[in-house]
């Protein structure tokens, strides 16, 4: 099995990482749920910490799905 990967380009000054910006998180998360490792990304450290929170603050609230229920 062949994992393919888009790499991303880094995220723009005028996009707030924020946890109740669902689509700009959703670029960083598989079709599993995973979230996409930062060598992939090509984001800077604090950058991706800031995405990691968000994505862990908004599977908590309930924004986000923990894993994907549609693939099975």
């Amino acid at each position: 099995m062949i994992k393919t990967f888009i790499i991303f380009s880094q995220i723009k000054y005028s996009e707030i990482i924020d946890y109740k910006n669902i689509y700009l998180l959703r670029k960083f998360i598989t079709i599993q749920g995973k979230i996409i490792p930062r060598r992939l990304t090509k984001l800077t450290a604090k950058q991706y910490r800031f995405i990691v929170k968000s994505i862990k603050k908004s599977r908590i609230i309930g924004l986000l799905p923990f894993i994907n229920k549609d693939n099975y």
